[in-house]
């Protein structure tokens, strides 16, 4: 029996590739790509649903791996460059696939599928970039895209007989209805709606990691992660404060603070918690003290007390006394992406490339 390997999201299309090679008899072993940037089984992204309901219903396996570092490396330095905003979604397929390929060779697979369907994304997925990928990544004539094959030149598992290219699909274009066609016949219906992107895709969250990259060349995992909550403000070029919008960030911001950071939290009001990340000056501090101050219940007053706390220094705390900060200086400091901000973004690319 052949047997392929399946990159697979858990969304529509990748499931529908799947199916379509067990439909002609291939043994597939599917499998998820984690990253740090929105790749995972628990967020809400095309990249990122969760896999198992699909394997449970059709009696597929799913292995997951974790891209770690090299992810992060392609994403400060993509050979084929950033799309819109911070996705490297060219390099990433090529990893992808070149981590495919090393598990290919030690388990014997035949080739690969991917769900990828011609024309679908802009960046990755039109005809000329999906044979540089596949060359690039040491699988030339082994990726077989069962979902569009048809607008695309034979694999070699097609021309081997492995595979009938008669039973494979020419979908093209953003349109869903072949697929939502073809998961009917399958009798596939719980399956995700399709979303934009991982979260290199989301401007918002693509300024803050510029900002940070800016920064700090070498972020730590715990830098990127505290990217995707709070509002950030950048308050000198050695740190920068977070600011949770709810109680659930608030115990995320303190559960994810280190024994360098400082927290922030007005007294006596609700108010968020506020982190500092990096070195802070006195000066600093104070600007955090009356952002914070800014988004309490006391926002209104002349001035309030801001306790502020240094982990891993016997719990130490002291209270200053601020007016909440003005609007003005809350859109400076923001980090936010707006039109005064390309010269900043100007300067990050020069660096990163």
């Amino acid at each position: 029996m052949a047997k392929a390997l399946a990159l697979f999201s858990g969304g529509l299309d990748s499931t529908l590739a799947i199916l379509v090679m067990m439909r002609q008899g291939v043994e597939v072993t599917a499998v998820t790509y984690l990253t740090h940037f929105g790749c995972d089984i628990s967020d809400r992204s095309s990249c990122s649903k969760n896999p198992f309901r699909q394997a449970e219903q059709f009696g597929f396996p799913v292995k997951l791996c974790h891209l770690a570092d090299k992810f992060i490396e392609i994403v400060k330095n993509p050979k084929y460059g950033h799309g819109k905003n911070m996705n490297p979604c060219i390099d990433c397929r090529i990893l992808m696939l070149k981590e495919t390929k090393e598990m290919m060779e030690m388990t014997g697979a035949d080739f690969v599928i991917t769900g990828e369907v011609l024309g679908q994304r802009p960046m990755s997925q039109r005809k000329e970039t999906l044979p540089l990928i596949d060359r690039e990544a040491g699988l030339d004539g082994y990726v077989l895209r069962p979902l569009t094959a048809l607008n695309l030149r034979p694999t070699i598992p097609e021309e081997k007989g492995i595979v009938k290219r008669e039973l494979l699909y020419g979908f093209r274009g953003r349109s869903r209805k072949p697929q939502i066609a073809l998961a009917a016949e399958f009798g596939l219906r719980d399956y995700p709606a399709p979303a934009g992107g991982c979260l290199l895709t989301d401007p918002i969250y693509s300024y803050r990691l510029r900002d940070l990259l800016i920064h700090n060349i070498d972020p730590s995992i715990r830098d990127i992660n505290l990217l995707r909550i709070g509002r950030h403000f950048r308050l000198s070029d050695s740190c920068k404060a977070i600011v949770g919008r709810d109680e659930g960030e608030n115990n995320t911001i303190e559960l994810m603070a280190g024994d360098r950071d400082y927290l922030l939290q007005v007294i006596d009001f609700g108010s968020p918690v506020v982190i500092i990340t990096g070195e802070a000056r006195p000066s600093e501090i104070e600007k955090a003290a009356r952002i914070c101050a800014r988004y309490s219940d006391a926002r209104r007053l002349p001035v309030v007390d801001v306790k502020v706390k240094r982990r891993g220094l016997s719990s130490a705390s002291y209270k200053i006394r601020v007016s909440p900060a003005e609007e003005d200086i809350i859109n400076t400091l923001r980090i936010h992406p707006v039109e005064h901000c390309n010269k900043k973004i100007s300067h990050l690319q020069g660096i990163l490339r």
